[in-house]
């Protein structure tokens, strides 16, 4: 855990705002880069949304598994917009100042967001557990109640613990320089480098908090995956196993691309070496993975598939004159 070395702020003045490099070092791709930004939030917020009105529109798609994945993709609407927004704002303009205030709002719904997708993510691995491992039992253990009481709970279980965090403990640091957040966002160990005095204690619980937060449903996601690839692996034919997996690997996909670059972030240690490559890790589980994961959803499921396909076809039916 590291300290921070900056000294207590002189007869109590702090600094009220920070600035965020970004990608500063490239000057000549700045608009490019807002091109490629500003594309990949279109189609980010138009995929997710699409998901999610398909799941709220078509009733095939009103059962337990679709309706997670509606609630994971109102949430990745939410989690590309905490982020890209600001990103592209600075791209165009120039402007990368952000108040200290905004710095932790910004880390605290990105905080809150980021502990909700481990929750719904294990939540949906355990309903591909009851569904592959327990097909008898599946509508019985995963009732529509039941259900709604699961996402509900990743969504309030993950608000609680990052509120005290981000509320009551940050707000309480002060800042009197240097100001530069090596980062294209707030991040947590970029922002808590810039505070005066010790931090030790703001580290050690923010460490709490996280793994309170992260590793019950972690370990559940792994314990899922661990019954449903035995049970696969159990299945006579190629074909039955083919029919199984095909039910589960989008799922699969998404945790993989998600934990991957999250552990690869803020689980391995901070090197100068390893520093440039943080943020291109930290682009693929805050801005690559909301984009790709209603592609991977609906590319790989013929019932989306197909709802997608009705409800473009009714968009598209003018009546006639």
């Amino acid at each position: 855990m590291e300290q921070t070395t900056n000294t207590t702020c002189v007869n109590g003045t702090d600094i009220s705002e920070l600035i965020i490099l970004g990608f500063g070092s490239l000057h000549e791709l700045q608009f490019l880069l807002f091109l490629v930004f500003l594309m990949i939030y279109i189609i980010t917020i138009a995929g997710n949304l699409t998901i999610f009105f398909l799941v709220l529109s078509c009733s095939q798609l009103h059962t337990p598994m679709y309706f997670l994945l509606g609630n994971l993709s109102c949430m990745e609407t939410f989690y590309s917009s905490v982020i890209l927004p600001r990103m592209l704002t600075s791209l165009l303009t120039g402007d990368r100042a952000i108040s200290v205030k905004g710095c932790v709002v910004q880390l605290y719904f990105f905080g809150f967001l980021v502990c909700t997708e481990c929750y719904l993510l294990a939540v949906m691995s355990y309903d591909r557990y009851l569904a592959i491992c327990q097909p008898l039992h599946y509508g019985a253990l995963m009732s529509n109640k039941f259900c709604h009481k699961l996402a509900a709970g990743s969504w309030l279980c993950a608000l609680l613990p990052v509120s005290i965090i981000i509320i009551i403990v940050m707000s309480s640091l002060h800042f009197c320089g240097p100001t530069d957040i090596d980062h294209f966002f707030c991040d947590f160990r970029a922002f808590i480098r810039l505070a005066s005095g010790d931090t030790r204690i703001v580290q050690l619980l923010a460490l709490i908090f996280s793994a309170i937060d992260t590793l019950p449903p972690f370990v559940l996601t792994l314990t899922s995956y661990f019954h449903i690839i035995a049970t696969i692996l159990r299945i006579p034919s190629n074909t039955g196993r083919k029919k199984a997996f095909s039910t589960c690997s989008s799922h699969l996909t998404v945790v993989t691309i998600f934990y991957g670059t999250l552990m690869a972030v803020y689980v391995l240690p901070e090197s100068e070496t390893w520093g440039g490559m943080n943020k291109i890790f930290s682009l693929f589980y805050t801005v690559l993975t909301p984009m790709v994961n209603p592609l991977i959803y609906s590319l790989r499921n013929k019932e989306v598939k197909e709802s997608l396909r009705r409800w473009l076809k009714n968009l598209l039916a003018f009546p006639k004159l």
